[in-house]
Order: C-alpha cells, then sequence, then structure tokens
C-alpha cells in the first residue's frame, strides 16, 4: 500500500482539475476499416485479421457505416453539435500491436463536437461536465511478455473505438465517479458499448492536475499527467485521489511537477511512470490519403435522433416526476436497461397508484438486489435479466403483503424461494402455509400461553418496565412463526398486557 500522505490544509489550498479521455470499443460485427469479425475475446491469436488489418502492401480501407451511426447516436445522447464533414487522419504510432505505424483517427474534424453530459453530486446538486469531442478511431492490437519475449496478437487490432473527451470540469475523484458511471450507463442504452471494462471494452484515461487558488483566478492551469488505461471505475478515482496528494506534495517541497504518462499499480495503490507525455506534433497527424472526407446529411442526423431509445436521465426523471420514486432509487433504477426494464414490467403489473412505484423500488434496490449481490456474481447488475422471478411474480408478492396475506418479514422469505425456484408467490404461500394469522382467538391463546411462560417477566411490565413490551411481541411473533398480523397482534398485546 502507498503510504504517500499530505497535510489536509494543504490540499485544500489546491484545486483538482481533471478531464478525462474515455474509450468506448463500439458494437459492431465487423471491424473499422475491414471485413474482420470482433469477436476476439478467446479467441486463437491472429484468427481475426486480414491483409488491410495486418498492413499488407495493396490493402485499402472501407469505412464501417455501421460504427458511424453509433457515434454520431453517442453524440446526440450527450447533446453534442454532429459535423456535416469529418476527417480521418493518420497518427504517428511507434508501437508493434499496430502494423501499419500508425492508428486511423478523427483529429481537426472529429464527427461530434460541443456536448454535455449531467451528473449528480453527492450533495444533490447537478453538474453539467462538458464533452469537448466524440470521435472515431481504430482499436490497437494486445502485446504479451512471457519468457524474455514480447508476443502480439493483432485480433482487435482494427476494432472501431470511440474516444469521448471532456473539457477539465471535473474537480473531486467523486465527481469523476459520478460522470464514468453516468457515461457508461448511457452507452449500455444506446447500445453502443458493452461497458465492460474488464475485458478492455470501456477504458479511462484522466488528465489529472492541481492549481493554486491564485492560479484560479488568473485563468491559469497546473501541469497535467495522464494516467493511462484504467480499467475500473475504482482505479479511477483512487489514481485521481493519488495523483492530487502526489502532486500537491511535489509542489509545496518547491518542485515542478512533470508533463508524463502514468499507469496504476493497483496492488501497491499508486501511479507509476510510464514514459514522457506526448503532445499533438509527437503524432504527426496528417489526413488519411486512402479515405474521402465523411459527409454526414442533415436527413442523416434527423433518422438517428428519431430513433434514440429514452435514455437514463429522461428515465430517472419520468420515475420521479411521473410515478413518485426518490432520486435515490430512481438512479439505481436506470443504470440498466436490464433492471429499467424489470422495474417497468413490474409497475404494470402491480399498479401506478400513489406509493405503488416507490415500494417497488424499495423492495427491488433492497431485498432483490441482495439476493443478487449474494449470489456469486458480483455487482452487475444485469444479471437481473436472468434470474427465476418475474416481474408480475414480484408484483404479486408485493400484493400479498399490501393485501395482508402475508406480513412483510414472511414476503422476504417467500422472495428467496421464488428467487431459488422461479414459482409463483401464491403457491409458495399456499405449499408452506405462510398466510398470516389475523385469527383473534388465534392470537389470544398465543399471548396467554407466554404470559403463563414468562409470569415474572409480565409481573414486572405491569410493575412499570415497559421496555419489556418488545420481548412479549417478539414471543408473539415467534409463536405464531411469524405469521401473525403485525398490526393485530401489537393491538390485541397492548390491551390483554393491562389486565
Amino acid at each position: 500500500m502507498s503510504t504517500l500522505t499530505v497535510a489536509a490544509k494543504d490540499v485544500g489550498s489546491y484545486e483538482l482539475v481533471v478531464g478525462m479521455e474515455v474509450h468506448a470499443q463500439v458494437l459492431t460485427q465487423s471491424k473499422m476499416f475491414c471485413r474482420c469479425a470482433t469477436d476476439y475475446q478467446g479467441a486463437p491469436p491472429n484468427t481475426r485479421t486480414c491483409p488491410t488489418c495486418l498492413a499488407l502492401p495493396g490493402a485499402l480501407p472501407a469505412i464501417n457505416r455501421a460504427a458511424v451511426e453509433a457515434t454520431i447516436r453517442t453524440g446526440l445522447a450527450l447533446n453534442c453539435r454532429i459535423n456535416e464533414i469529418a476527417v480521418f487522419a493518420r497518427k504517428n504510432y511507434t508501437y508493434p500491436d499496430l502494423p501499419k505505424g500508425y492508428q486511423v483517427s478523427q483529429y481537426e474534424l472529429p464527427l461530434c463536437e460541443d456536448g454535455e453530459l449531467e451528473i449528480d453530486l453527492e450533495d444533490g446538486a447537478t453538474k453539467r461536465v462538458r464533452i469537448r469531442r466524440v470521435h472515431l478511431e481504430e482499436d490497437t492490437g494486445r502485446s504479451v511478455h512471457e519468457g524474455g519475449y514480447s508476443l502480439i496478437d493483432l485480433n482487435r487490432a482494427g476494432v472501431p473505438l470511440m474516444e469521448i473527451v471532456t473539457e477539465a470540469d471535473i474537480h473531486s475523484p467523486e465527481e469523476a465517479y459520478a460522470y464514468l458511471t453516468r457515461l457508461r450507463a448511457t452507452l449500455r442504452a444506446l447500445g453502443v458499448n458493452s461497458g465492460d471494462m474488464e475485458k478492455g471494452a470501456l477504458r479511462c484515461e484522466p488528465n489529472i492536475s492541481v492549481r493554486t487558488l491564485a492560479q484560479k483566478a488568473r485563468g491559469e492551469f497546473g501541469t497535467k499527467v495522464e494516467v493511462k488505461n484504467l480499467n475500473s471505475f475504482r482505479a479511477v478515482r483512487s489514481s485521481i485521489a493519488y495523483e492530487l496528494e502526489r502532486q500537491v506534495n511535489v509542489i509545496e517541497a518547491g518542485g515542478n511537477v512533470v508533463q508524463v504518462n502514468m499507469g496504476w499499480d493497483e496492488d501497491k495503490q499508486r501511479t507509476v511512470l510510464q514514459r514522457s507525455k506526448e503532445d499533438a506534433h509527437d503524432y504527426r497527424y496528417f489526413p488519411e490519403p486512402d479515405l474521402p472526407p465523411l459527409r454526414v446529411s442533415r436527413e442523416e442526423v434527423l433518422r438517428l435522433t428519431a430513433a434514440l431509445p429514452e435514455l437514463p436521465a429522461a428515465k430517472r426523471n419520468r420515475y420521479e416526476q411521473r410515478w413518485g420514486v426518490r432520486r435515490i432509487e430512481a438512479n439505481v433504477l436506470t443504470s440498466e436497461m436490464q433492471v429499467a426494464r424489470f422495474f417497468e414490467e413490474a409497475v404494470a403489473a402491480y399498479g401506478e397508484e400513489e406509493g405503488k412505484p416507490q415500494r417497488l423500488a424499495t423492495w427491488m434496490t433492497g431485498e432483490l438486489f441482495r439476493l443478487l449481490y449474494a449470489d456469486g456474481e458480483g455487482q452487475d447488475l444485469r444479471q437481473i435479466a436472468t434470474i427465476r422471478v418475474q416481474p408480475a411474480h414480484f408484483a404479486a408478492l408485493l400484493k400479498l403483503i399490501d393485501d395482508k396475506v402475508i406480513n412483510p418479514n414472511t414476503g422476504k422469505k417467500v422472495l428467496e424461494t421464488m428467487y431459488a425456484t422461479g414459482d409463483a408467490p401464491q403457491a409458495i404461500v399456499a405449499r408452506e402455509g405462510l398466510a398470516m394469522v389475523s385469527d383473534a382467538s388465534v392470537i389470544d391463546d398465543a399471548i396467554a400461553e407466554i404470559f403463563t411462560t414468562h409470569a415474572a417477566e409480565l409481573m414486572r411490565y405491569r410493575d412499570g418496565e415497559e421496555k419489556l413490551f418488545g420481548f412479549f411481541m417478539g414471543q408473539v411473533m415467534r409463536a405464531t412463526k411469524g405469521k401473525a398480523d403485525p398490526a393485530a397482534a401489537k393491538a390485541r398485546l397492548a390491551e390483554l398486557i393491562r389486565q
């Protein structure tokens, strides 16, 4: 673990400034400039290649229309201006995982510019993070280092890749986390990216700097450090927090922060130097001579706009305004489209009357997600699409509780059985005899027996030790195996215990 520390008063004298670059693989069947398949995960090395992505002489690229449309849809979802002309360029690239020696990307004329994404802050406020550009390029291959040798797998080389670049609008690790979670939810809702960071489908590169408050007043920025290829939101948050302390320590010691590329050491929880930072002139961009300028008609933009799905932010607002769902649950329920689909189908079965959608939201994010998280599959809520519990059955469970057929505690046990078997809650209640006891005579008999068994406690209660009421209430629920109507049992106990 890192031992880096810095005084809180020193950090408070500086402002953290972060701009975020996100590389998102586009979900297409073929690569960006050739017909090779993009299903490279788990494939034998170099089996998803052709003369074009191997850069063999005479091979020419052709633009993947589906990748272009996915990038435009992303730009629209991020409130970007869609440029009528976009130009592909050659970006000088000296590493062996792209055999051409350059990467085809977009530089001066990208597809999308000047957008924004609204995020929720921890204090309940919202903030808009400006999007500088969304451009399209090709992914690189993969280097594998084994036994003193470096091996190259070019299966990934040429996979379509969007780069989404923000302005320097992020000022805390928490804001960075909020931005990335909202962006990933948006990309998944659009169906343009899987969001699977552990598979490299989404990679983050924060550009991190600090500045004094005097520099901020003058509109100046500190020297930025870029942390490369982070594959988890936790790593992004941790690396930003670490760099804040490291850079403040350097400045407080009288040194200068150097513009470099860093990596993240997860085991040591610290950034590590990779190489000096390249500038645009180091890449030597120039227009790709084998690809003509890409022209996007207004009619095409209107067609793609009309086909956009309801995005997470709009869906969240609908849940709040139409159904009265609290913001905290609405954010979770719209974080994955599979979760939102389950919730909406459950609402359709349960009803939209006041309070009902919120009850569903509370049970989903509490009890159902508890079972999901305990299922050994991690915390990927998308697995809700494969569970045995059906939305209509989930709604039926809450109806049983509302109708006092079972009480909430029994409902939790029924849900566990539903999760394990897929059975309808009515069938489980009938099969296991779980219907709630509201018969006054049954409750009275249970209370009488408890008073006999716990005569000493009863005497203490009647002598003024009123806190024992909870003890007796627990005994009633135990005696009825949790099936007593809590309200009826409490009322009857309160009446009989004073006699």
